[in-house]
């Protein structure tokens, strides 16, 4: 096995309209900075906007879709709290709040610490019971992945649109999305994260993290 890192933020906002989206931005990656944006729609339609074929294929061998797509994917972030994405058919707007428990102690934790696969498993149950998220799991291909999360924002408000048309208000990230081991949490929120793929040496490594 090889070790694929990619460090930057996941966010995950549900809306009223059932529609929820996960955006993975990745200022450090094996392909260089990209975004990535997931959909699952109400009907359980699941979606991958990505900017390039290369990050389309591994994002798309590592987590399940019904329809991938290669699209512009562009993120801005304004005062470190307002975000905007852009990936069409998805435009999305979303602004942070204060760091709040969870964030306070995932800060505690040291980088190197909260990046190694072992105390990234030992908390996996309690994530799955407090948050509804998953911190580590086998996924497509052979790989597996490692989610060290090191921070964690809540979204405090959004507004998001698909084709001009208004997905409906801010609302809890649920059902969970269904795109394999990656998950998000339940509360709409903003986490900094170091995600670790391992991939088989014999396999190519067209296939990602979000």
């Amino acid at each position: 096995m090889r070790s694929l890192r990619f460090d930057g933020w996941i966010a995950g906002i549900g809306t009223t309209s059932g529609v929820r989206v996960v955006l993975g931005h990745w200022p450090r990656s094996p392909w260089g900075p990209f975004s990535d944006v997931m959909v699952e729609e109400a009907d359980g339609h699941r979606l991958l906007l990505a900017p390039t074929g290369e990050t389309a294929d591994f994002v798309a061998g590592t987590y399940v879709f019904d329809e991938v797509r290669v699209v512009p994917v562009e993120v801005r972030v304004a005062d470190r709290r307002h975000w905007t994405v852009t990936a069409p058919p998805i435009h999305l707007r979303f602004s942070t709040g204060r760091r709040n428990l969870p964030g306070l102690a995932l800060r505690a934790v040291p980088g190197r610490l909260a990046t190694r696969p072992g105390w990234i498993a030992l908390w996996d149950r309690p994530a799955r019971l407090l948050l509804g998220a998953r911190t580590h799991g086998s996924a497509r291909a052979g790989r597996h992945q490692w989610y060290g999360a090191r921070d964690l924002h809540p979204v405090v408000s959004a507004t998001a649109t698909c084709k001009g048309e208004s997905l409906g208000a801010l609302a809890p990230v649920e059902p969970p999305v269904r795109f394999g081991t990656g998950s998000t949490p339940r509360p709409p929120c903003l986490v900094r994260i170091t995600t670790t793929v391992a991939v088989q040496q014999d396999r190519s490594t067209t296939g990602a993290a979000s």
